[in-house]
């Protein structure tokens, strides 16, 4: 008798714990659409994305050719101008594989790019939540966006005031 009322003493004390708790929801996808430098931000990283990508599909034509041009030549070369061929078919597709990790691969240009870009912008969004987490006691503040939350008060949402204090009033 006595451990079962500890128990439901310690389950209400962490009930009322739990509710005394302040949270917030952030919805990081719509502040960023409101933010015009991430917009700005996005069509550079799309552009230099854009280029970088043609000039990996110009060197998988270029070896994509010349392998083409070496199987209708095929017939008339000797060994040895088969192999120097070849050889110069992998090199170039060698090279499309290597260009297309040095921009796209997982520590590749666009991803240093985009993350020098981002940057600024993810501190500035950051040090905004944290100052209204703080003036307005948020134990918790959840991002809308990626968490999976089905259904939340919209009256906890603060992504309004962080684009307000971030200057982007909306």
């Amino acid at each position: 008798m006595r451990k079962g009322l500890i128990t439901i003493m310690m389950m209400l004390a962490a009930s009322l714990f739990a509710v005394a708790q302040k949270y917030a929801l952030v919805d990081m996808e719509y502040i960023l659409k409101n933010i015009p430098d991430y917009e700005m931000m996005n069509e550079q990283l799309d552009a230099v994305s854009k280029k970088w990508g043609e000039e990996v599909k110009k060197l998988q034509f270029d070896a994509e050719t010349m392998y083409k041009k070496y199987q209708s030549d095929l017939v008339y070369l000797s060994a040895a101008q088969k192999k120097e061929r070849e050889d110069a078919i992998v090199k170039k597709e060698q090279e499309a594989t290597e260009l297309q990790t040095k921009y796209f691969g997982p520590e590749g240009e666009l991803y240093k790019k985009r993350n020098e870009l981002m940057k600024p912008i993810q501190d500035e969004i950051w040090n905004a939540i944290k100052e209204i987490a703080k003036n307005n006691n948020f134990y918790l503040v959840l991002d809308r966006a990626t968490s999976g939350i089905i259904y939340a008060n919209p009256g906890i949402d603060i992504s309004d005031s962080v684009l307000k204090k971030l200057g982007y009033a909306h």
